[in-house]
């Protein structure tokens, strides 16, 4: 059976305060909804300053979701790591892991939009330093030990529930990412579907003398939504996921590697690109993948809209692939 993934970033281009906070409060809802239907995870986001609302703080969602929910995973994919303090957030990560119970999971990048460190006061320069100061201080926090930090000593209470931490991994598209996961010891996430940056992690584990794992995306993402009538949708919200599509576009250079990468500039583009698929309940519980990723909220979609996916999704599609 594929992992299955309901995705949130909370978009809204025409938000009014009201309306974001039914957004936000539906979409708890909906990760509870998904708990107790068998989704494997909830997965959320980080962007800085974005005009349409993306979402900025992706722990306190994590934190409500947990919250929300009993069983469920809670993914962070991916952190800005050098945007954060890394003392608050190795207390913040620990504080998510004993109310979740060991379910959130963390995977930590340094981003690529520069304006995002303008914003938050941070030296663009600098991101790599500051990343592995990041990972380097959440691991020794994590012991409960006292530790030496920017020419202190410190101690980080309390300890998270999981040993020996709660689950991080280092996501990145290049080799000094994959060269950081594996002198730390710690699970590789590339960000796309990189198999020869995979071989050079091994590597690097092997003559760094650890042992890690990689959580590969596969050779085709798809961001799924699902329907009885795919045409009527397309025609209704297909603006809803062409304008996601768009900004995500607009923030990746050409040496971005990424799983989710579109050139649609229309409605009509983004369908046939099929990076955005609209699919029945028997056509998403045929398709042979390793994950379904249901992003049931893209771009601003209407809440009822997002309900009637993600119901159809739970209740026709999964049934059909647990059997």
């Amino acid at each position: 059976m594929a992992f299955t993934v309901v995705r949130f970033n909370l978009v809204d281009p025409a938000a009014s305060p009201g309306s974001l906070a039914a957004r936000y409060r539906a979409a708890i809802e909906m990760a509870r909804y998904a708990d107790e239907h068998g989704v494997d995870t909830v997965q959320t986001e980080e962007h800085h300053g974005a005009a349409n609302g993306w979402l900025p703080s992706p722990f306190t969602f994590a934190g409500a979701v947990l919250g929300a929910t009993g069983r469920i995973a809670c993914t962070v994919s991916a952190i800005i790591g050098p945007l954060y303090e890394p003392l608050r957030l190795a207390e913040d990560v620990a504080v998510l892991d004993l109310i979740g119970g060991g379910r959130l999971v963390t995977v930590a990048g340094i981003g690529y939009r520069p304006e995002e460190y303008a914003q938050l006061g941070v030296d663009w320069s600098r991101r790599g330093a500051l990343q592995d100061e990041l990972v380097e201080t959440l691991l020794l926090a994590w012991t409960g030990e006292p530790f030496a930090y920017r020419g202190r000593t410190v101690r980080v209470t309390p300890r998270p529930y999981s040993r020996p931490h709660p689950t991080l991994l280092v996501g990145g598209s290049s080799k000094a990412a994959a060269r950081r996961a594996a002198r730390f010891g710690l699970p590789f996430f590339p960000s796309a579907h990189l198999p020869e940056l995979e071989a050079y992690y091994r590597q690097q584990c092997a003559a760094f003398g650890t042992e890690g794992w990689t959580m590969m995306p596969p050779a085709r993402t798809t961001l799924l939504h699902l329907s009885d009538d795919p045409d009527r949708t397309w025609a209704l919200y297909g603006e809803h996921f062409l304008h996601e599509a768009r900004t995500y576009a607009s923030w990746q250079s050409t040496d971005i590697k990424s799983a989710v990468r579109s050139k649609a500039t229309t409605v009509e583009e983004l369908r046939a690109e099929g990076v955005y698929r609209v699919l029945t309940p028997e056509e998403c519980a045929s398709l042979d993948t390793e994950s379904l990723v249901l992003h049931p909220l893209c771009g601003g979609m209407p809440v009822d809209e997002g309900w009637r996916s993600l119901r159809l999704f739970a209740e026709s599609a999964l049934p059909r692939l647990k059997g």
